[in-house]
């Protein structure tokens, strides 16, 4: 079996980073958490201290802000400290000279599950093995007038004959929420037209909601429909998730990744006996996908929760063996493509009760399920019956193809 260069858990600027590298014919790949110091107790000082160990890091690797291809941010206090928190990465930038470099952001309120810690970033970063790299960022009119929706962007990054797009922090204007969301993933389609690739090339995508009791049923109607309009098959792999949003005109929020190459992009849609196909029950993503990408073969488990077979919730208010299930059907998923969770380079992990955070560490401890950066925040799930939910990218070598 293909092994991974180990885990680091690296100290800079008094924040902690736990760090999986991937070395591949194209490319270096980061991914990587940064966690702020403990003793930084204002949310000012914990962002300037960890975009400074952010960059410190990359840096060390060889690279600069400009490897970073996408960034989420996940905040406990979104709307009194999203101002501070731009403020202080700004400074860290400038000090750089980094300012003009645009990743793909995604900023949500899902608190951070480490004591005192007002945020943690996600971070992504690819250095090319050619000189210079070549990544552009993507910029399209944004039909919604906020001052949110005229910041999303996307970064389109090229590794041999392929391209890669990044883009966060999308949304669609609408009076509810079909409508808005019909207009997000049209926005989104914008987005990748003017990066040349069609709604088609979308691997993955990330969806948020601030009401996601009250907004996911027509969420589902209106991606159903988008997709069926523009013969979207086979659907990407996702994470449907609750997350406090910055602009509160707006009920959903999207993230996408695309991949583009000639010949195409050899994808499959990744499935396992322990679970069912999630559009049975009204709920259009792929339990995974895996693309053979130019640099390497990446394996994107979407948000993965306590489901059987037949799609039903199991373990009704036992946390515990939630985790179990959980757990069985990430592993089952990457045992079907001959991987398992040693293979996997990034994680987030999805909390509804925040006490539950210590057993969650002892239950993934014990199953083997770490030894990569995994953010733990607390949100709330798609169905209120479920405690906990992980998604997961994995990574095999293109030689596993």
């Amino acid at each position: 079996m293909y092994q991974h260069p180990p885990v680091e858990t690296i100290e800079a600027h008094g924040c902690s980073i736990v760090l999986r590298r991937v070395a591949g014919p194209e490319a270096r790949e980061l991914f990587f958490s940064c966690q702020p110091p403990a003793e930084a107790v204002d949310t000012d000082r914990q962002a300037e201290a960890v975009y400074s160990a952010i960059l410190s890091l990359l840096e060390d690797e060889g690279g600069s802000f400009a490897s970073v291809v996408s960034e989420t941010l996940f905040m406990r206090n979104l709307h009194a400290n999203i101002e501070s928190v731009r403020a202080a990465r700004e400074r860290v930038l400038i000090a750089h000279e980094a300012t003009t470099f645009k990743p793909a952001i995604t900023e949500i309120e899902q608190p951070p599950l480490n004591e005192g810690a007002c945020l943690e970033v996600s971070v992504q970063a690819v250095l090319p093995n050619e000189s210079p790299p070549r990544f552009e960022p993507i910029v399209v009119k944004p039909a919604c007038g906020c001052d949110e929706c005229a910041r999303a962007h996307g970064l389109r990054v090229h590794l041999g004959e392929e391209s890669r797009f990044y883009a966060g922090g999308i949304y669609g204007s609408g009076e509810d929420s079909y409508q808005q969301t019909f207009a997000m993933f049209e926005a989104a389609e914008n987005l990748l037209q003017q990066a040349g690739m069609e709604f088609r090339d979308v691997m993955r995508t990330w969806i948020y909601f601030p009401e996601m009791e009250r907004d996911y049923a027509d969420f589902n109607r209106a991606r159903r429909d988008f997709f069926e309009t523009r013969g979207i098959d086979p659907i990407p792999a996702s994470t449907g998730i609750g997350a406090g949003l910055i602009p509160l005109e707006h009920n959903v929020c999207l993230g996408i990744y695309a991949v583009k190459s000639d010949p195409p992009t050899r994808r499959v849609v990744m499935t396992t006996p322990t679970l069912n196909e999630a559009p049975v029950y009204g709920s259009d993503f792929s339990r995974g996908m895996r693309i053979l990408e130019t640099n390497k073969v990446a394996l994107h488990i979407s948000g993965t929760a306590s489901l059987d077979e037949a799609g039903r919730t199991v373990h009704l208010d036992d946390f515990e063996a939630q985790v179990d299930r959980m757990l069985v059907n990430v592993a089952a998923l990457l045992e079907e493509q001959g991987a398992g969770l040693g293979d996997v380079v990034s994680a987030i992990t999805y909390l509804k009760h925040p006490e539950d955070a210590q057993r969650l560490r002892q239950k993934f401890r014990e199953a083997g399920y770490q030894g990569f950066p995994n953010v733990l925040v607390e949100a709330q799930v798609c169905r209120p019956e479920l405690l906990c939910e992980t998604e997961a990218l994995a990574v095999l070598p293109r030689s596993a193809s």
